[in-house]
């Protein structure tokens, strides 16, 4: 049984820092692309960041460039998110998603994601 725990996120003043973490088991997890996806209320499910099976490729949506950074173990199965100068319209739940893939276009809309955690609330206070 494939799944992926998530651990970190809570609630942050702007400007600060937060790191997620997703670990994997029940599968090959090099064999694997990851992302981190976000929902806010009332908005759709967006790609936030990916990274490629061998961590050698990423992806940002703009809105974080610079402020997020994806990484992964394989040794550990776990994947990170860590976040930083964060701002209140980075609240939102986020999810971590992977997706049987060992190409380098790590750019893949949700439905192509087949496994997902639980989801871990993130809050950015203003």
């Amino acid at each position: 049984q494939v799944q992926l725990v998530q651990s970190g996120g809570g609630l942050v003043q702007t400007g600060g820092s937060l790191r997620l973490s997703c670990a994997a088991s029940g599968l090959t997890f090099s064999n694997y692309a990851m992302a981190w996806f976000r929902q806010a209320p009332g908005k759709e499910r967006e790609l936030v960041a990916a990274i490629s099976w061998a961590g050698g490729s990423t992806w940002y949506a703009n809105s974080v460039k610079g402020r997020f950074t994806i990484s992964r173990d394989n040794r550990k199965n776990t994947v990170y998110l860590q976040m930083n100068s964060l701002k209140p319209e980075d609240t939102a739940v986020y999810y971590c998603a992977a997706r049987d893939y060992r190409g380098r276009d790590v750019y893949a809309r949700g439905n192509e994601y087949a496994y997902w955690g639980q989801g871990t609330q993130v809050t950015v206070s203003s």
